[in-house]
C-alpha cells in the first residue's frame, strides 16, 4: 500500500508522472493513491514513484504473510 505525508507533499507531481497507472491527481494537483494492497508488479512501479518524490512524502508499506 502507498501512503503519503500530506504535510510534506509539495505537489511537484513526480509521483503521478512516474506511475500514472497507480497514482492520479485531483484538480489541485494533489496525489490520489490507491487504497489497497498492491500487486508485485504494481509495487515495483510504486517504488519508482517513491524514489521520484523530491520531498520523500511517499512511503510503500508492504504486508508480510
Amino acid at each position: 500500500m502507498l501512503t503519503i505525508d500530506r504535510v510534506a507533499c509539495a505537489g511537484h507531481g513526480m509521483c503521478y508522472a512516474t506511475a500514472p497507472e497507480l497514482i492520479d491527481c485531483d484538480e489541485e494537483g494533489d496525489p490520489i493513491l490507491p487504497d489497497r494492497q498492491l500487486t508485485e508488479e504494481e509495487s515495483a512501479r510504486a517504488r519508482d514513484a517513491v524514489s521520484a518524490c523530491p520531498e520523500r512524502a511517499l512511503t510503500l508499506v508492504t504486508a508480510f504473510a
